[in-house]
């Protein structure tokens, strides 16, 4: 059982790799025609805004394990630069949701359309029965065994 579980985590570890890698690519690739306009740390602060939906600073800020302060500190930043804005709450006027903006969505498609490619290609090689038991361990994998990141929607992305 052990090299079966050594076999699947060098397999899954593959995959996850690959993922980022062709995203880095990529973003390397149009870095080359313009500057870079967002850090490292600017980066994981939008994917992490995306995938929260419409987060306040202060869920943004205890998702991402940092002070309030410094969570506005990044999110004004990122507001200068045009990939974030903040939206008031129609329920409480003191309150701001963060929403990402068409700028940001182009960035963030680069990674969007790989993975929508590679969904194409299983959808191409694996029979509807094994595409739909692998899309039923994902939702296990995502709703079950992944308690420590909550997202909205029960984890499932827009």
């Amino acid at each position: 059982m052990e090299k079966n579980n050594d076999t699947l985590k060098n397999a899954f570890s593959r995959v996850y790799s690959k993922f980022k890698l062709h995203f880095y690519q990529e973003i390397f690739a149009r870095f080359q025609a313009r500057e870079a306009s967002l850090t490292t740390v600017e980066t994981f602060c939008m994917e992490s805004i995306q995938a929260l939906g419409h987060p306040t600073i202060n869920e943004f800020a205890t998702f991402m394990r940092i002070s309030s302060p410094n969570a506005a500190y990044k999110v004004n930043s990122l507001v200068k630069k045009g990939y974030v804005r903040r939206e008031q709450s129609p329920t409480d006027r003191r309150e701001y949701h963060l929403e990402v903006t068409e700028k940001y969505m182009e960035y963030y498609n680069i990674s969007r359309a790989y993975v929508s490619t590679v969904m194409d290609r299983i959808s191409d090689r694996f029979s509807p029965e094994d595409a739909s038991k692998f899309e039923e361990i994902l939702k296990v994998i995502s709703e079950e065994l992944m308690p420590e990141v909550e997202l909205p929607g029960n984890g499932a992305e827009e």
